[in-house]
């Protein structure tokens, strides 16, 4: 009985051999060095029990300055190469550099003039609107810059913004008739004929010889159906820019409204020799020559004229 037990362990102890004979080796690899960890911990006051927790804050992110362009390059005089390649004749070039030389300087009023200047050469008018809004900041009791920024977006056709920065152009001046004139622009290009007409009566009233304002308060007339009044203005503008094609253009209009067709002729006439090319005036006295009937104010865009714009108007830049 002891033989088979003992042939049956030892068999037992074969096959438990062949199967570690059959198991690769293990290998001891070198325990890893410990990492160490670094964390931002809030500190605590004497009064605030700490808690333990780690708290670890990212820095908040630089804010965009959308008048100016981020640029690696030290030690270079944007503001130098800006004026170099204006006097290159490469406008967008030199506005390039100079929005380069505000990233370095966001406060250099000589560079947000540049700004200013090269963003209405090149067609952006909105970039000079805001380089002449941070110069109004900068001074807050002169009211140049705001006009400046009103008649930038006027030419961007934000009018909104540009009734905003004419109505705090005057707030700083209520003595500047051409922070009136830029409002009232661009209240009648908006369509606030009520609006316009206020401002422009303003402007007259400080500075009664200004023949664009008068022209304006004409046409602001015209097209709140005001004939009479558009008129008795109209014929006072003449008086100032006789040699304005488009004012006489917009006196005939005004004729034609209230009746005076020889007037209104004479008036085209003298529109087209003024200006031959003219084609609103053109088509304004071929009408009346054809005995149509009067012009009513829904009629009015395809035969008075656009509105000049504001940098045509004298003596924008005087205090």
């Amino acid at each position: 009985m002891k033989k088979p037990l003992v042939s049956a362990l030892t068999a037992a102890l074969t096959f438990a051999a062949c199967d570690d004979a059959q198991t690769p080796p293990v290998v001891h690899l070198p325990a890893p060095e410990p990492v160490i960890v670094v964390t931002a911990v809030r500190p605590v006051s004497a009064s605030e029990p700490d808690s333990g927790t780690p708290l670890v804050q990212a820095p908040p992110p630089a804010p965009v300055d959308p008048l100016a362009l981020a640029h690696e390059r030290p030690g270079v005089d944007h503001l130098r190469l800006a004026r170099q390649l204006l006097d290159d004749g490469d406008v967008r070039g030199a506005l390039a550099e100079a929005r380069r030389a505000l990233f370095s300087s966001p406060d250099d009023t000589e560079v947000l003039e540049l700004i200013a200047t090269l963003g209405r050469q090149a067609s952006q008018p909105s970039l000079s609107a805001d380089a002449w809004g941070r110069i109004a900041a900068q001074r807050s009791t002169d009211a140049i810059p705001s006009i400046k920024q009103a008649r930038a977006h006027l030419q961007a056709k934000d009018f909104t913004f540009a009734i905003a920065a004419g109505q705090e152009a005057a707030r700083r001046d209520l003595g500047n008739p051409e922070a009136f004139q830029v409002t009232g622009l661009a209240q009648l290009a908006s369509g606030d004929l009520t609006g316009a007409i206020a401002s422009f009566r303003t402007v007259v009233g400080l500075q009664p010889d200004h023949g664009h304002a008068l022209n304006n308060l004409g046409l602001a007339y015209l097209r709140a159906n005001r004939n009479d009044e558009a008129v008795e203005v109209l014929e006072a503008a003449i008086e100032h820019l006789p040699t304005v094609a488009y004012v006489h253009n917009n006196l005939g209009v005004a004729y034609e409204r209230v009746g005076r067709g020889a007037d209104a002729r004479a008036a085209y006439q003298e529109a087209m020799d003024l200006s031959p090319k003219y084609v609103k005036a053109r088509l304004n006295a071929a009408r009346v020559a054809r005995g149509t009937v009067a012009l009513d104010a829904a009629e009015e865009a395809d035969v008075m004229s656009d509105v000049p714009h504001p940098l045509a108007a004298p003596r924008v830049d005087s205090p």
